[in-house]
């Protein structure tokens, strides 16, 4: 697995009215041409951020790795992540040869612990997100002009509107998801039409695959993120949507 950790470049920050037409331009375009359009205009500005969770996170790495070598993984450890997708991780970067950055967040889980409260061991929602994943992603793309996700309107009521190119206010930085529009049926079409690896757990009950103290299989009758925060009304860890500030986990 080829890590890297890239300096802060020259960066490449298109005005309001440029990713306005972009995104105009690739709303329902196949997500190979946005992939396309991405490395073109911002070259080595441009990172993927990956769970290696999800059907639709592999087939985007998959699409990008056809296309250019030169976007960064950033992946996120928690801390609390199954052995089994920390495994699967290192494989899938073997194969595809991309450089990673995996990202840390800046206390381990017993500094975590001494300054929030005994809850945050099981990662308690909302704070733990808030240390664990949304902070350590704000800092690495504070040396990207733009970041892919796999995330697609119709996983969430809350990715509804997910646009395909826009603007991140609060992490500086474009973002851009090529699968917007793909429905479940041609992530997983794609993925066996190029014989695409998949995180073990998705064939174990898993559908939606987070930290480990906060994900659970689900039953086919089931929403897929079901098992995510289960019993919460939660269902964003908060990368994608802002909610939840930092605060002393309570009883």
């Amino acid at each position: 697995m080829r890590e890297a950790v890239k300096p802060r470049r020259e960066s490449r920050v298109l005005s309001w009215w440029e990713i306005s037409e972009a995104d105009r331009r690739l709303e329902g375009a196949d997500p190979r041409e946005t992939i396309t359009w991405a490395a073109e205009t911002y070259g080595e500005g441009l990172a993927l951020s990956a769970s290696f969770g999800g059907g639709e996170g592999m087939a985007l790495l998959d699409m990008i790795s056809k296309i250019t070598n030169k976007v960064t993984v950033l992946t996120i450890d928690t801390g609390f992540i199954f052995k089994e997708t920390a495994e699967f991780r290192e494989e899938v970067m073997r194969r595809y040869k991309l450089p990673v950055e995996v990202l840390r967040p800046a206390l381990s889980v017993e500094e975590q612990v001494a300054r929030y409260g005994e809850q945050m061991r099981t990662c308690t929602p909302d704070l733990c997100c808030q240390v664990r994943k949304i902070e350590p992603l704000r800092r690495a793309l504070e040396r990207y002009d733009a970041w892919m996700t796999g995330i697609r309107r119709v996983q969430t009521l809350q990715r509804a509107e997910t646009r395909v190119v826009a603007w991140e206010e609060r992490y500086g930085a474009a973002k851009i998801a090529p699968l917007a529009h793909w429905t479940d049926e041609q992530v997983w079409d794609y993925v066996r039409e190029h014989d695409v690896p998949v995180n073990p757990l998705l064939h174990k009950g898993y559908k939606s695959i987070g930290c480990e103290p906060q994900t659970r299989p689900v039953h086919d009758d089931e929403d897929p993120r079901s098992g995510r925060w289960s019993g919460l009304e939660k269902t964003e860890c908060g990368i994608h949507f802002a909610g939840g500030e930092a605060r002393r986990a309570v009883s």
